[in-house]
Formats: structure tokens, C-alpha cells, sequence
């Protein structure tokens, strides 16, 4: 038998059209000032693409200058196209989860390839494009196009689960794909983009994971959940396993204002600079990097923690010098601009000028461990000696 509703309890969920436009008008008063809601930017699908991209798994404030800067310097596809992957990880750097990056690339890439240049607006030509999935591809749609396509987040989930009072995991398929439904169903006629957005601003501002402001929401008179006391209870959420813990060691080796730096492979921070492992002895590192570190003189710089999605570096940092130095300089003394004795580096190695840190590819991660290393007591100062000087 159905139990019946409590008295004044919201009434059971509906598609009726006034719920959306009611969202839609309450987003276009109240929508917060970004970058990519100006008329120039959300109309132009290249800018809604970057700007959906960046913020996948990043807070609105951390991306509004990555944003800005980056859409100065690759106004459209073809520009991102032509640009070389370094480039474009250095304009990311600090963003994080770098993939994102290399797939706006390859993205842009193909759109120039096979779309004439154009962001194309066929669900199925967006679905395709490298690091576009439902979520992105159904945003680019609806705000870009104006052409109603859901578009599922964490904070979409949130609203709707809270609002049509699902007790079901909203992780779950079935869920998330009874949600898009949803949606699709409210969204107004000619009002895709501000229902989109709306939808997304009303989880982001009001409908908060905990303590949401449910006076202020245009939905508080329908929300099964409010009327019935759940809305703490509510959206049920399979718990997230705990990080995993990676513990590892990092060798900076500096040498003459310069440090050795590895270009990451394929996987985390491909294609990106950062520190190599410590060596169990300086002939493996040596035979892997052409530089022999000086391992009985290296400091212990600390520690760093980063921490990922689902992992968790811990990482000792160990600073050194090389074998084979002349270590009786007095501190402070000048060293070579590009000293004779420098051991060439094997790829993917190289020696970097420690004054280009800050510009090169260098995720944060690694920006914690050359600031520990930074920060550590120095390596003895040390004069190469030229192998060709008598």
C-alpha cells in the first residue's frame, strides 16, 4: 500500500515546464559575473568547450584566470592546434590533472581536421572528440547551441535527487541516466542555455552539499525533500575508497645553477617535467641519466604530500651535487654560465637553468618538491673543471 504524503508535503515530482522556467529566469537574475557567461564567450562553443573542460574536478576561482589567459592565447581551435604540447601544459601548469590539456589539444586538433575548425554541434561528432564525454558534450549543446541536451554533474545530481526526493545511489547508472531524463523533460522551449546553467548554479550556490540555502531557491515550494526533513539525508552516495598512498624518494640534483629534470612518460604528468626517482646506487642513475650524482653528500630536504583523486603521494626529497666536482670553492663564489665539465644528460633528462622553473611544464607536485630542495640547506658550492683544460 502507498503511504500517504504528509500534510504539507511537496507534491510528487512533475515535467511540468513552469519548473524550468522558473530556473531559467531565476539564473539570468542571479547568475555570478564569470568569464565565460559574457555574450561573446558563451556563444562561442570553442571558449564554452575550454571553459567546461577546466572546470571538470577544479573550483570556479582557480580556473577564471587559467581561463582568461588561456583563451588569449588560443582564441580558437586553430591556434591550440598549432601550438606544441609544452606549450600548452605550460599555459596549464597548475591547473592539474594535465590529461585535460593533451585532450583539448588532439581536440582542437581534429576539429580543424575533420570540422572545417568549427566546434561542431552534432551530440554524437562532440561525444568523439578526445576528453569529451556526456556531461561536456551535452553543456557545449545546450549553452553554446541553445539546443536542450542534458548535462549530468555532481552538482546536478545533487539538485534533482534532492528535488524529486530519489533515495536511489546517485553513482548508479540507472540513476544518473533517470536524471539526464529528467532534464530533458524540464528544460523550456528556447531557454536550453540559462536551464543548463541554472541547473548547475543552483547546486554550485544554493543547493549546497551541506547547509543549503533552501530559502533561496526557486524550487524550495517543490522539493520533495525539504518537505519531508532530508535534505542533510540526501543525495545517497556510494563512500569513496581512501586515497591510495604512494611513498617514494625524489633526487634534485643541482649543479652550477642548473638542475636535472625528467620529461614524464606516458601515464600521470605525460609529457610534463618533473624529478626523477632516487637510485639505489649512482651507477643505475648514471646509466639511465648520463649524470653520476654525488649520493654520500645528498641532503634530506623534507617532505611533500600530494594528493590526487584517488591517490596520495608521499615524497622524501634528497638534494645533491654530482661526482666528480671540486668542491673547495667558497660559498658564494660565481660559477661558469654553462660549465665545460656539465655531464651531458640522456633524454628524456635534461639540465634546466633553475631560473626557468617557474615557466616550463612543471606540475605542482613537483613545484613543492623543488621548493622543499629550494628550501633545504645548500649543496656545497662546487667549480667544474673543463676535462679538456691542462
Amino acid at each position: 500500500m502507498t503511504r500517504p504524503a504528509p500534510a504539507g508535503a511537496a507534491p510528487a515530482p512533475s515535467d511540468n515546464p513552469a519548473l524550468g522556467r522558473a530556473l531559467a529566469d531565476w539564473f539570468a537574475a542571479t547568475r555570478r559575473d564569470l568569464p565565460w557567461r559574457r555574450p561573446e564567450d558563451r556563444a562561442d562553443p570553442w571558449r564554452e568547450l575550454v571553459s567546461e573542460l577546466m572546470l571538470q574536478q577544479t573550483r570556479v576561482a582557480t580556473a577564471i584566470p587559467y581561463y582568461e589567459r588561456f583563451v588569449a592565447r588560443f582564441p580558437d581551435p586553430a591556434a591550440l592546434a598549432a601550438a606544441s604540447e609544452e606549450e600548452v601544459l605550460a599555459a596549464w601548469k597548475g591547473l592539474g590533472y594535465y590529461s585535460r590539456a593533451r585532450n583539448l589539444r588532439r581536440a582542437a586538433q581534429e576539429i580543424v581536421r575533420e570540422h572545417g575548425g568549427r566546434v561542431p554541434s552534432d551530440f554524437d561528432a562532440l561525444r568523439a572528440l578526445p576528453g569529451v564525454g556526456d556531461y561536456t558534450a551535452g553543456a557545449v549543446r545546450s549553452i553554446a547551441f541553445g539546443i536542450a541536451t542534458p548535462a549530468v554533474d555532481g552538482n546536478v545530481l545533487r539538485v534533482l535527487a534532492r528535488h524529486d526526493g530519489l533515495a536511489d545511489d546517485v553513482a548508479a547508472p540507472a540513476t544518473r541516466r533517470r536524471i539526464a531524463d529528467r532534464t530533458q523533460a524540464l528544460s523550456p522551449p528556447g531557454r536550453a542555455a540559462d536551464f543548463c546553467e541554472g541547473l548547475m548554479e543552483l547546486g554550485a550556490t544554493v543547493c549546497l552539499p551541506t547547509a543549503p540555502l533552501c530559502p533561496d531557491c526557486p524550487w524550495r515550494a517543490t522539493c520533495r525533500a525539504l518537505a519531508d526533513g532530508r535534505i542533510e539525508a540526501l543525495p545517497v552516495k556510494r563512500p569513496k575508497p581512501a586515497p591510495a598512498v604512494e611513498a617514494r624518494d625524489v633526487l634534485v640534483v643541482r649543479a652550477a645553477g642548473r638542475v636535472l629534470l625528467e620529461r614524464r612518460g606516458k601515464g600521470l604528468f605525460e609529457g610534463m617535467w618533473g624529478f626523477p626517482d632516487a637510485p639505489d646506487s649512482a651507477d643505475a642513475f648514471a646509466a639511465r641519466t648520463g649524470v653520476r650524482p654525488d649520493l654520500a653528500a645528498a641532503r634530506d630536504a623534507g617532505r611533500v604530500e600530494h594528493v590526487f583523486t584517488h591517490r596520495r603521494w608521499r615524497l622524501r626529497v634528497r638534494v645533491c651535487g654530482i661526482e666528480g666536482a671540486d668542491a673547495a670553492a667558497e660559498a658564494g663564489a660565481a660559477v661558469p654560465a654553462r660549465p665545460a665539465g656539465l655531464p651531458d644528460a640522456r633524454p628524456p633528462f635534461r639540465w634546466a637553468d633553475e631560473a626557468e622553473i617557474p615557466a616550463l611544464a612543471v606540475p605542482k607536485a613537483f613545484q613543492k618538491v623543488w621548493a622543499a630542495a629550494c628550501a633545504a640547506p645548500a649543496v656545497s658550492p662546487v667549480v667544474y673543471r673543463d676535462p679538456e683544460a691542462t
